[in-house]
C-alpha cells in the first residue's frame, strides 16, 4: 500500500505544483514591480523550492557531446550496441580521424543501486580521451512489463558475460561500487571456462567484496536483519499505471529516503542555502544546486529478485569471500583468474564501502601475477569521490588509464 499511497500523494500534489510554477513566473516577470523586491524574489524562490521538492525527477541525460583528444575537440555520440529487457549497453562513439591507432575498449559497469548510470557522467568524461568507452545503462524496473520475466543476480552476471562478448576481445572492465561482486564473479566464470573474451584488466572501485572488513553503518544494518525482513519491509508491487504494474520491486522513493536520511542535516542546509541563493540572485550557486539534485533525486526501482539475492549473497552471508558463491549452481572461484590484471581503488573516508572491503579482491585472486595487480587508496575522499570529482580526475583516473594501457593485450 505504501507505493500506491506515494503515487496518490504525487498525483494529488500535481495541481499545487502547477500553481507554484504559475506563481513563480508571476513573481519573476520583469513587468511585475514586485520582481525587483526582496519579497518578490523570496516568493519566487519559495515556489521553486516547493516545486522541486515535490516533483518526480526523470532520468537525466549524459550530455557528453565532445571530448579533447590530442589537443583537438572530437565529437561524441551515443549508440546502443546491445540491449536486453533490463539493460542497454551504450557506446560513446568518438569521431576519430581515420587511421588513428585504436584506444583500449573500456566497459564501465554502473551500479544498479537506485541511481541511473548518468551518475557516472564525470567518470565517462574523464575516460573518453583515453578509451573507447561503453557503459551499462540499467533500466527502471517499473517500466518493465511482467511478461519480460524476472531479473536476479545470476541474470546480472549473465548480462555482463554477454556484454564482454559484445564489446569484443581485449576489453577492460571498471566496476563502480555495487557491481564489483558480479563483475569479479563474471570474470572468474569466464576465466574458469577459458573464454577468450575475458577482459585484459579489471578495476574495482569502492566495492563490497568483503563487507565483514571495517563494516559501515550500511553493512551493519544489513547484517543485523534476515532476508525475510527485507522482503517484508522494502519489497512492493509496482502500482498502475506504470508498464511494470504488479512487478515486485524495491521502489526508488524508498531508496531515496535511505540516501537522504544518511545526511539529512546536510540536505536540509543545502536547500536552505538554495533558497537564499535565489533571493540574493546568486545564479551560479543556485545552478550548481539544481545540477546536483537533478541527478541525486532521480531514482529508479530495482527488481526485487536482484535486490534480495544481492543483499543475501553479499551483505548477509558473505558468500564470495567465504568461497561459497555460486552462479547457476556452479562455484565462483576467483583463483581461476590468471590472465586478467586487477586494480582495486578505495577512498580513505568511504562511509559506504569501508577501507579494505575492495582490497579483499586482491586476497581472493591469488593466481594473478604480482606484476599485474595494484591497490590504491585515495586520501581525503568519500564514496562519491572515488569515481567523481576533482581528485578522481587528477589522481585516480590517470592511474586507471596507466594501468589499462600497461595491461592492454595486443590485437591479433
Amino acid at each position: 500500500m505504501y507505493y500506491q499511497f506515494f503515487e496518490f500523494n504525487h498525483a494529488a500534489l500535481q495541481p499545487y505544483r502547477a500553481l507554484a510554477d504559475a506563481a513563480k513566473l508571476f513573481f519573476e516577470n520583469p513587468l511585475n514591480p514586485l520582481s525587483q523586491s526582496s519579497y518578490g524574489r523570496s516568493m519566487a524562490a519559495l515556489m521553486e523550492l516547493f516545486e522541486r521538492t515535490t516533483r518526480r525527477y526523470d532520468k537525466p541525460a549524459f550530455n557528453l557531446t565532445d571530448t579533447q583528444i590530442d589537443g583537438e575537440r572530437i565529437a561524441v555520440s551515443e549508440e546502443i550496441v546491445w540491449r536486453k529487457p533490463f539493460c542497454n549497453l551504450i557506446r560513446f562513439r568518438r569521431d576519430l580521424p581515420e587511421g588513428r591507432q585504436a584506444d583500449p575498449k573500456i566497459l564501465l559497469v554502473a551500479p544498479l543501486s537506485g541511481h541511473y548510470a548518468t551518475l557516472l557522467r564525470g567518470t565517462v568524461e574523464a575516460l573518453l580521451p583515453h578509451g573507447d568507452v561503453h557503459i551499462t545503462d540499467w533500466l527502471d524496473a517499473r517500466m518493465a512489463p511482467l511478461e519480460q520475466g524476472r531479473f536476479d543476480l545470476d541474470d546480472y552476471i549473465d548480462y555482463l558475460i554477454e556484454m564482454f562478448h559484445a564489446v569484443g576481445e581485449n576489453s577492460h572492465v571498471i566496476a563502480v561500487c555495487q557491481p564489483s561482486v558480479p563483475v569479479l564473479a563474471a570474470v572468474a566464470m569466464m576465466e574458469g571456462q577459458g573464454d577468450p573474451f575475458s577482459p585484459s584488466s579489471m578495476t574495482l572501485m569502492g566495492g563490497p567484496i568483503d563487507t565483514r572488513i571495517n563494516p559501515t553503518a550500511v553493512n551493519k544494518m544489513a547484517a543485523e536483519k534476515d532476508i525475510g525482513w527485507f522482503r517484508d519491509h522494502v519489497i512492493m508491487p509496482v502500482p498502475w499505471p506504470h508498464p511494470g504494474v504488479m512487478r515486485p520491486v524495491y521502489p526508488g522513493f524508498l531508496q531515496l529516503s535511505g540516501f537522504m536520511s544518511m545526511n539529512l542535516d546536510q540536505h536540509f542546509t543545502a536547500h536552505k542555502d538554495f533558497f537564499f541563493h535565489l533571493v540574493k540572485e546568486d545564479g551560479d550557486s543556485a545552478e550548481k544546486h539544481r545540477e546536483f539534485y537533478d541527478e541525486f533525486l532521480a531514482v529508479m526501482d530495482m527488481p526485487a529478485e536482484f535486490y534480495l539475492q544481492t543483499v543475501e549473497t553479499v551483505f548477509i552471508r558473505h558468500d564470495l569471500p567465504k568461497g561459497e558463491m555460486k552462479h547457476r549452481g556452479e562455484s565462483v572461484d576467483p583463483s581461476a583468474i590468471r590472465k586478467t590484471a586487477l586494480l582495486t581503488v578505495e577512498g580513505e573516508n568511504d562511509d559506504i564501502s569501508g577501507l579494505g572491503q575492495t582490497q579483499a579482491a586482491q586476497t581472493l585472486c591469488v593466481n594473478i601475477p604480482e606484476a599485474r595487480r595494484m591497490h590504491y587508496v585515495q586520501p581525503r575522499v568519500g564514496h562519491y569521490g572515488v569515481f567523481n570529482g576533482s581528485r578522481f580526475r587528477t589522481e585516480i583516473a590517470p592511474r586507471i588509464v596507466r594501468f589499462i594501457r600497461a595491461n592492454d593485450r595486443p590485437q591479433h
